[in-house]
């Protein structure tokens, strides 16, 4: 196998992504999967940061909307992605991959608290870190938690694993005919508006010449072929 091109990358995983072909929760199986790739990318040496976001148990966004406290529901979404992060722990720990969750809210009995010196050794002694309950501010995303933790580690390049093959101008799994974007611009995927991430993360990643791939998650191996240095999905960058 050829030497990484990427050395510290920042995954981040949507909450459906560890579904599977469930309508909710975590698939032991999904989850499995996931966490053997993630466990080969630190067999060649990669440093592994993770977000995952917690749309399989609750969307606080979606909550709100059906009456509740905006603010308590992003509180409940960042619980979620707590219980996510916790399961991929696990599932990696049963893999030999010494891990670290840190959380951006005081869960001291399970979780590190966020520190970011901390995790960057975390990450240098080999250790895939989990950052947990998004910025542990209400009204920002888990895209957003990725793009400020990306920032924060200095990481090479952030992956968003999604469930289609990178950018499109529409949803393809609702329109047919949406293009395809293998590569584009941080601003021109704000100027067309693509649903790639929120502004205030794809902002963050400009601003900071973040490099952002986005890719299919459940293309196996693809994460690994990705650092490798293989073109897949789409590539968001400044020009």
């Amino acid at each position: 196998m050829s030497a990484p091109r990427y050395t510290r990358i920042l995954l981040k995983l949507s909450g459906e992504a560890l579904m599977g072909e469930q309508g909710s929760g975590i698939d032991p199986q999904t989850i499995k999967r996931l966490a053997h790739e993630i466990n080969d990318l630190c067999r060649i040496g990669v440093q592994v940061g993770l977000v995952i976001g917690g749309g399989n148990i609750i969307r606080g966004s979606e909550k709100a909307s059906e009456g509740l406290d905006r603010v308590t529901g992003d509180y409940m979404g960042m619980l979620a992605t707590v219980l996510n992060a916790l399961a991929m722990q696990d599932a990696l720990e049963n893999l030999g991959q010494p891990v670290r969750v840190m959380s951006a809210l005081k869960i001291n009995q399970i979780c590190e608290d966020y520190i970011r010196r901390r995790a960057v050794r975390h990450l240098e002694k080999g250790r895939v870190v989990i950052f947990a309950a998004g910025t542990g501010n209400p009204f920002f995303t888990t895209d957003s938690a990725a793009s400020l933790r990306a920032i924060e580690i200095n990481a090479e390049l952030l992956i968003k694993a999604t469930k289609v093959e990178g950018v499109y101008s529409a949803d393809p799994l609702k329109d047919p005919s949406a293009r395809f974007y293998p590569r584009l611009t941080y601003d021109e995927a704000l100027d067309q508006r693509l649903n790639v991430m929120d502004a205030t993360a794809l902002v963050l990643c400009r601003d900071h010449n973040m490099p952002l791939r986005v890719m299919n998650v459940f293309e196996p191996g693809a994460v690994m072929r990705v650092v490798l240095g293989e073109d897949i999905g789409s590539l968001i960058e400044n020009r």
